[in-house]
């Protein structure tokens, strides 16, 4: 007979026992449905599937002009009267405690500003171009990072870290949105450089492959050089090629799961959208199909803006084919925008390269109705000091200057005609609305409609995102 401490459990005690263990059991039920359902959805539409996003998005797409080198903020859209003032004197409190280099005295800057448009913007007159769009420009003049060197700077630009190596943002983008085009890669880079990080710059990591950047041209080579090769197969017909893929589908489809499975499905899937492409590229980089007003606008008619201007022009026309990011980087292998000496002669020569065909670009947009939901983004991967670098007379420069700097924003839901932030009476430090690179991120997926800390991707056992553990929405920038 059993004691009284040994009664077995009623039937009642157990249940309320054993309930504990019923909503994991509903949990893991529900995620195994949703993560097959995503599998089967990827199967079926392809891994660049249009996606919903978290809540309404005020854009559909990026356009990032990238300014390789890193523009003077100084220069060109924080203008400083206490520098103009101050020329030639110490800087009255301490510089940072990693610096690039060694730096003088403070140096104004050799360009005057004026406000532009209704709001009053001011602009250098590096810009006059793009001083005609003042006021659909949202300047951030408190930008900050934490890297002074190109590389760890650029890497935390586009990838949010300056220590491994993380998928890029616009494989963020791909991965959260997908594309609107099947026939095109989601994220496309043009010309991009192939220093300073390089390809780690449009990588998806650890990503699924078909959300790496696609590199049309790089920067070494003219933008007129900068075409997808062999898009038109000399040897094979469609119809051979349609059989040779349905083939190694088939073939793929009595393999085992596994970790090889998953790779052989990317390279399968980079194969069916090479096969797509040849029906939309083509036609997309023949710029010769645009009126000469159109091109004569991006300044594809002076051979100092035409290499720009082209890159541009391509850029518009990828996003109103539904690609979601469109890099295009100004990257000279001679120049850049690292001017640490010859700043007048190296930031003169780079403004009227970019400056025109950026207004074209932004004009062209707004023109189309593109720009109300297309999110252009322009900057480097840091600032410059207001302390003069080099000592030879007329060869003065800048060095570089994560602590503050600028970054303007147009389209896509945010305020025109509008300053955020500022740096320090003399541009070293943002020091009001500080917005650090992680925050720009954040900013840049909400207007897609995407939460940052939503937008996850577990490997090696952790849930990973673009903003990693940090990042602040600015949303008064937001209209």
């Amino acid at each position: 007979m059993l004691g009284e401490r040994e009664m077995p459990f009623s039937r009642r005690r157990m249940l309320q026992l054993g309930s504990v263990g019923f909503g994991g059991l509903a949990l893991s039920a529900l995620l195994a449905d949703e993560a097959r359902a995503e599998t089967l959805a990827t199967k079926e539409e392809g891994p660049l599937a249009a996606r919903t996003p978290h809540f309404a998005p005020r854009a559909k797409r990026v356009i990032f002009l990238f300014m390789k080198g890193g523009p003077s903020h100084v220069d060109t859209f924080d203008p400083k009267p206490m520098l103009d003032r101050d020329d030639g004197k110490p800087l009255p409190f301490d510089k940072p405690r990693v610096t690039f280099a060694q730096t003088g005295n403070l140096m104004k800057s050799p360009w005057k500003f004026k406000q532009r448009g209704e709001s009053g913007l001011p602009v250098s007159e590096l810009f006059p171009h793009v001083a005609e769009c003042a006021d659909d420009l949202c300047v951030i003049n408190s930008l900050h990072g934490t890297n002074p060197a190109h590389g760890g700077a650029a890497l935390k630009l586009h990838t949010g870290s300056d220590t491994f190596v993380r998928p890029s943002m616009g494989s963020w983008v791909s991965y959260g949105l997908g594309t609107e085009n099947q026939n095109l890669p989601s994220f496309i880079t043009i010309c991009p450089t192939l220093a300073h990080g390089g390809v780690n710059n449009w990588s998806s990591a650890f990503l699924p492959a078909p959300h790496q950047g696609t590199p049309i041209g790089n920067a070494s080579i003219p933008s007129k050089q900068a075409v997808v090769h062999h898009i038109q197969n000399g040897r094979l017909s469609r119809a051979e090629q349609r059989l040779q893929l349905d083939l190694l589908a088939e073939m793929n489809q009595t393999r085992p799961p596994s970790p090889i499975e998953q790779q052989l499905e990317g390279r399968i899937a980079s194969f069916e959208l090479a096969f797509r492409m040849q029906t939309s590229m083509p036609e997309i980089q023949d710029l010769s199909r645009e009126s000469d007003v159109v091109q004569s606008l991006y300044g594809l008619d002076d051979p100092i803006t035409a290499d720009f201007g082209r890159q541009c022009l391509m850029a518009r026309r990828f996003a109103e084919r539904g690609v979601r990011f469109i890099q295009v980087t100004h990257s000279d292998t001679k120049v850049q925008w690292d001017q640490h000496g010859s700043l007048v002669e190296g930031h003169t020569k780079n403004a009227k390269e970019v400056d025109k065909p950026i207004a074209g670009l932004l004009k062209d947009l707004k023109a189309r109705g593109l720009l109300d939901d297309t999110l252009v983004l322009w900057g480097g991967e840091f600032g410059r000091t207001p302390t003069i670098q080099g000592a030879t007379k007329g060869k003065e420069g800048r060095d570089h200057n994560p602590e503050g700097f600028t970054m303007w924003l147009a389209g896509g839901g945010v305020k025109g005609g509008m300053r955020y932030g500022e740096t320090d009476e003399y541009g070293y430090y943002a020091v009001r609305d500080k917005v650090h690179i992680h925050d720009l991120h954040a900013t840049m997926l909400h207007l897609l409609g995407l939460e940052h800390t939503k937008l996850t991707y577990r490997h090696n056992g952790r849930d990973f995102r673009l903003t990693d553990v940090h990042g602040r929405v600015v949303e008064d920038i937001m209209v």
